[in-house]
């Protein structure tokens, strides 16, 4: 029978904390889709204020924060981006650019730190010279960190050279920033210093920072106008937002001041996970809370089969393709728990040489 569950599979799996219901429950709200909600103001504001921007839009989901963003930079059908090929926008979000917007992705290889290289990227952009047959590449779309790389930060310093290129040939720049305050700590770099090349963000408050809900979109105010249009069209237009709203301001005073923890407690499991006989982590490349970890081929058990076998011991985690798995750290997992994770893995990998008659 379980006794204690950890649950790492992902930062959005926590719930909200005594100070959120409260403000939930308290919060001031009105019709937001008519622009009232005094709550949801107070939030969008301090979310451009945050990232340097003029203005912001509440969101249910990172999801739809980008391909808001997106379609409001592409407003013509046909438009192409660039983004990498282990990208959010790419992999994970269904294909909405093109099954919405009739938006045509070229991607670019993302590198093990989660850049692409400036060369790779200026060698996407179409030549409109003929654009008789190709589409018209219109935005360049980054990630900060970047989840399929392990949580990697994009320095400033990188961002703002894209950025650069961006202009060069009259293009916009959008940064997926799900996790951009995690990078912000990291790297140790105000968020509006490492979004300051782009011109829209689409920052999520229900994974690091442990809302139970919603991401918010910023720009420069005409864009944020375009975007709330858009917002409505997809369906995403609320009402009495103000009790989402409240909860995602409580998480950003509450849990930022976190995340430096989660990254330390990442960089302790990710170590221990090496130690194990069976496994293999790049401690290295671990540089906020996100940990993939490589099951060695002489193991004798797949990334499904220790995940099977970890949830019979209260341990949740995700596979990450083969022989792959995942581990990210949040605000509601101590270091008690890091170290019972890593009691599991023990177990579970002993258990299987033992089946196996090894020593």
């Amino acid at each position: 029978m379980v006794v204690r569950t950890v649950d790492l599979r992902s930062d959005t799996v926590t719930k909200p904390t005594e100070a959120m219901r409260n403000a939930m429950a308290n919060a001031e709200v009105d019709d937001d889709v008519l622009g009232y909600d005094p709550t949801a103001q107070r939030l969008e504001a301090e979310m451009a204020r945050i990232t340097g921007k003029e203005a912001g839009l509440f969101v249910p989901s990172g999801t739809m924060g980008n391909l808001i963003s997106v379609l409001t930079h592409c407003q013509i059908r046909g438009s192409e981006i660039i983004l990498g090929d282990y990208s959010h926008i790419h992999i994970y979000e269904n294909g909405g650019i093109s099954t919405l917007g009739g938006v045509h992705p070229r991607t670019v290889k993302n590198n093990e730190d989660g850049t692409m290289d400036l060369d790779l990227i200026e060698a996407a952009i179409r030549d409109p010279s003929f654009e008789i047959c190709y589409p018209t590449t219109r935005l360049i779309c980054l990630e900060n960190s970047q989840a399929h790389s392990g949580g990697r930060c994009l320095s400033a310093e990188y961002t703002d050279k894209v950025g650069e290129l961006a202009k060069k040939y009259g293009l916009k720049l959008h940064i997926d920033g799900a996790r951009i305050f995690n990078a912000s700590v990291a790297l140790g770099v105000p968020v509006h210093r490492l979004v300051q090349a782009a011109d829209s963000v689409s920052v999520c408050l229900s994974k690091g920072l442990g809302a139970p809900v919603g991401s918010v979109v910023v720009g420069s105010k005409s864009f944020i106008a375009r975007a709330k249009i858009l917002r409505k069209t997809l369906g995403g237009g609320m009402r009495q937002i103000g009790v989402l709203c409240a909860a995602a301001f409580t998480a950003l005073q509450e849990n930022l001041v976190k995340l430096d923890g989660d990254h330390r407690k990442a960089k302790i499991l990710a170590a221990e996970l090496n130690k194990i006989k069976g496994l293999k982590v790049d401690v290295a490349t671990v540089e906020t809370n996100i940990v993939y970890c490589d099951i060695l081929k002489g193991s004798r058990i797949s990334e499904t089969e220790l995940v099977k076998t970890l949830e019979q011991y209260g341990l949740l985690i995700l596979p990450e393709g083969p022989l792959r798995v995942r581990f990210v750290l949040h605000h509601q997992i101590s270091e008690s728990d890091v170290h019972y994770a890593v009691s599991c893995l023990q177990r579970a990998l002993a258990g299987v040489a033992e089946e196996n008659g090894d020593e």
